[in-house]
């Protein structure tokens, strides 16, 4: 396997400490929201980072299998991943819900478009039987 980039990132602190990447391009505090928010509102959690990072690689991943399915026009088309926190009596455990916007495409198509994704995406890969992923499409009407 041929590695195409390594990126690294330092936490101290935990859930109430720092992150910075290596390059220092990220460079946030860490605080666990609760019921009323962020304590600290400029700074972040790891399910953010994460929300941040998976709609990242799912647009990817639908850009990659739209020019792979010959769909030359996505339009203004977007990813929102909500990754929520959850526990129950064996612990902690994450949810995603990733909503995949296709302003140009009919529903079959885009169907289509974000299950392939899903199928190739490191990320949707990674979380593969490890945590539950809701896919929506939502297109113009």
């Amino acid at each position: 396997m041929k590695t195409i980039f390594e990126s690294k990132a330092v936490n101290t602190g935990g859930r109430s400490g720092h992150v910075q990447s290596e390059d220092g391009v990220l460079d946030f505090n860490i605080s666990m929201p609760n019921s009323k928010g962020k304590p600290d509102p400029k700074s972040t959690n790891p399910e953010e980072l994460f929300a941040a990072a998976y709609a990242t690689c799912f647009a990817g991943a639908v850009e990659y299998v739209a020019k792979e399915m010959d769909v030359t026009d996505l339009g203004d088309f977007s990813v929102t991943a909500t990754i929520s926190f959850k526990t129950e009596e064996e612990g902690a455990f994450l949810e995603a819900t990733l909503d995949a916007y296709l302003p140009t495409v009919d529903a079959e198509t885009g169907e289509k478009l974000v299950n392939a994704a899903h199928e190739i995406c490191p990320y949707s890969k990674a979380t593969r039987d490890n945590i539950t992923v809701h896919l929506n499409l939502l297109l113009d009407d």
